[in-house]
């Protein structure tokens, strides 16, 4: 009984702020309730004994991915256009594309055998710490390398944005004010 109050609070935790994202006209409520989501997916997992899919859930995407995107979204300004779309063109697709998607995850759903596991549920934070540094090393850090090589580029792309600067100039010329000669 305490375990379905548990997975019911949980499943909560995790549908109605995402009904929220989906449905919210503020762009800032949608980020803190795609938290919540975030959160309680962190939870369901946690409860299912994945400790370091939960734990990487929270740390990698509430922790961090969320926080860039809700400090880009309050950081930039969104151009205020005209024209709203409220009408068919927006909401048809939309409704489409839901529809196959709940009827690929029910059919999902219907047709795996769901067996419920007895006993206590090991860790598995030290089997997947043992995998990447034995078996999965070259992939561990072949993705590291990657992803350094991401950071580069990106630093090159922001660089290449921004007028140079000669080292004698001061900082009235660098900021773009030009003296005038008299």
């Amino acid at each position: 009984m305490t375990a379905d109050l548990i997975f019911v609070v949980l499943a909560l935790m995790t549908i109605l702020p995402a009904v929220v994202v989906v449905f919210s006209p503020n762009i800032v409520h949608a980020g803190f309730a795609l938290l919540l989501t975030l959160l309680g997916a962190a939870g369901l997992y946690a409860y299912l004994g994945a400790d370091f899919v939960a734990v990487t859930q929270v740390m990698v995407y509430a922790g961090g991915i969320l926080v860039l995107i809700l400090f880009t979204v309050m950081m930039t300004r969104m151009p205020q256009t005209g024209r709203k779309r409220f009408g068919l063109d927006r909401y048809v697709p939309a409704g489409i594309f839901s529809l196959a998607v709940f009827g690929l995850l029910y059919k999902t759903i219907t047709s795996v055998e769901w067996a419920a596991s007895e006993g206590a549920i090991a860790p598995t934070t030290a089997v997947i710490g043992t995998n990447f540094m034995t078996s999965y090393i070259f992939p561990f850090e072949y993705v590291s390398l990657v992803l350094l090589v991401a950071m580069i580029g990106s630093a090159i792309l922001i660089r290449e944005g921004q007028p140079d600067v000669d080292a004698g100039d001061d900082a009235a010329t660098a900021a773009g004010d030009e003296e005038v000669p008299s």
